[in-house]
C-alpha cells in the first residue's frame, strides 16, 4: 500500500504548493489526481517519485518510509525520453542489468508484443510516431514490475485516437501484474476510463478536495449511462472545488445532484 500522510509542500519563494495531503493507495488500485492547475498534482508525483522533497509529512510504501528514488516506484512522463542512441528494445531493456539476459531477452519481447511494436524492435525513437514512443516508453515502465508506476499525463500530447488506444495498451499491461498506478491527468474522461477511484484536487494551496469511486466494469463503454454519469459526478466536484470555500455547497448534496447535472 502507498501512503501519503499530512504532505505538504512550500517552495523557497514561499510558494504552498500542497497541504496536508492525506491518501492511501491499495496494492493494484489506479487513482487518477485531478484538478484545475496550480493545485499541485506533478508536485505531488514527484515527491512520490523522489525527485523532490517534502516540506512535512510521510511517504510510505507497504510500511517503508521513502525518502527519494526508489527501485520500487517506475514514472512516465508528458514526453517518452527515450534514449536516442538506443534501440526501442534496448530502451525497453534499459534498467534490467541486474537480471540475466535471457530474463531480460524474454521480458522486452514480451513487452513489445503487449504494445504491438515487436516489428520494430531493431528501430531508432526517431523513426517512431509519437504515439509509439509512448508506448516504448510505458512498456520501459512496466518492464521493471514496479510496486508503484506514476503517471504524468502521458498521453496529453496525443490525438484522441492514439490516446484511446493508448489506454488499452496500459490496461493490458497493468492486468498482468497489476502494481499500484498514479495517474495525474486534466482529462476526466480519462480519469473515468482508467481509474478505479478520483481524486479532486483544489489550488492555492493544492490539498484534496473530494474522492470519488469509479466502480466500473473493465473494458468501460463510454457510450453507457454509468460511464456518463460518473463522468458527471467527477465533473461536478472539479467544478465546485475551483469555486471559494463560502460558494461550496455542502458535499453530500453534491453527489445526490451529480447524477442530473447536465
Amino acid at each position: 500500500m502507498l501512503e501519503l500522510e499530512h504532505l505538504s509542500k512550500t517552495y523557497a519563494d514561499g510558494t504552498r504548493a500542497l497541504s496536508d495531503i492525506n491518501l492511501s493507495v491499495r496494492q493494484g488500485e489506479i487513482v487518477s489526481l485531478i484538478g484545475g492547475s496550480g493545485c499541485g498534482k506533478t508536485t505531488l508525483l514527484r515527491l512520490i517519485a523522489g525527485l523532490d522533497q517534502a516540506s512535512t509529512g510521510a511517504i510510505k510504501l507497504d510500511g517503508e518510509a521513502l525518502s527519494g528514488p526508489h527501485p520500487s516506484v517506475g514514472i512516465v512522463f508528458q514526453e517518452p525520453r527515450l534514449l536516442p542512441w538506443l534501440s526501442v528494445s534496448d530502451n525497453i531493456a534499459f534498467g534490467l542489468d541486474h537480471i540475466s539476459a535471457t530474463e531480460r531477452k524474454e521480458r522486452v519481447a514480451h513487452a513489445l508484443e503487449k504494445i504491438g511494436l515487436i516489428e520494430h524492435a531493431k528501430r531508432w525513437p526517431r523513426d517512431l510516431s509519437g504515439g509509439q514512443q509512448q508506448r516504448v516508453a510505458i512498456a520501459r515502465a512496466f518492464v521493471t514490475n514496479p510496486k508503484v508506476l506514476l503517471l504524468d499525463e502521458p498521453f496529453s500530447a496525443l490525438d484522441a485516437f492514439t490516446r484511446a488506444s493508448l489506454h488499452e495498451h496500459l490496461l493490458g499491461l497493468w492486468e498482468e501484474t497489476r502494481p499500484t498506478v498514479v495517474l495525474v491527468t486534466h482529462d476526466v474522461q480519462e480519469a473515468v476510463t482508467l481509474a478505479d477511484r478520483a481524486v479532486v484536487m483544489q489550488p492555492k494551496p493544492g490539498r484534496i478536495f473530494d474522492e470519488l469511486p469509479l466502480t466500473l466494469s473493465r473494458p468501460r463503454d463510454k457510450t453507457d449511462l454509468p460511464f456518463e454519469t460518473s463522468v458527471r459526478r467527477v465533473l461536478t466536484a472539479l467544478d465546485h472545488s475551483l469555486k471559494p470555500s463560502h460558494q461550496q455547497p455542502q458535499r453530500e448534496r453534491d453527489r445526490q445532484a451529480a447524477a442530473l447535472w447536465w
